[in-house]
């Protein structure tokens, strides 16, 4: 998926491809020039090193002024619908957590797509109008290896959106 692109595909459809935050000499080149089909991206050109995309499991932290429960519930709802990467939400009157994975070159680029995530949906799925409070972003063997020794986060597991 590519996100921010005018007319990006429907929710399931195919040829689909994630694309992350670019800086630096290849800030001005499409995402078709960036990134293949397999979601790393190619070598880069004149024989400089480019690092392929790295999963990074995010954890974005909300809160604010109270909300009614069934709209906070209906908007994460939505937002699930608009970002269909989204594993799972918790959430109260006054704050919530969003959990979900995030393809990207580095650390930085994700952290800079999740901050942006609950201002750039505001709108389209009526958020409330909380602050980002907390980030977390690792990457997939630090996930793991957490979950493995126990004192990670658990799996996001029942998938969806749910009251704490």
């Amino acid at each position: 998926m590519r996100r921010g692109r005018p007319g990006a595909l429907p929710r399931g459809t195919a040829e689909r491809t994630l694309t992350s935050v670019r800086a630096g000499d290849d800030a001005g080149r499409p995402d078709d020039e960036r990134t293949e089909r397999n979601g790393t991206a190619p070598a880069a050109p004149e024989g400089g090193r480019r690092e392929a995309s790295r999963l990074w499991h995010i954890t974005l932290s909300v809160s604010g002024a109270e909300a009614p429960l069934k709209e906070v519930r209906r908007s994460l709802e939505q937002l699930a619908h608009d970002h269909p990467f989204l594993l799972t939400s918790r959430y109260a009157n006054d704050h919530a957590e969003i959990r979900y994975w995030e393809e990207a070159r580095d650390l930085h680029d994700a952290a800079a797509v999740a901050l942006r995530l609950w201002g750039e949906h505001r709108s389209t799925a009526k958020l409330p109008p909380w602050e980002i409070v907390g980030l977390e972003v690792i990457d997939r063997e630090t996930y793991h290896q957490r979950i493995a020794e126990g004192y990670g986060p658990p799996p996001a597991s029942p998938v969806g959106v749910h009251p704490y």
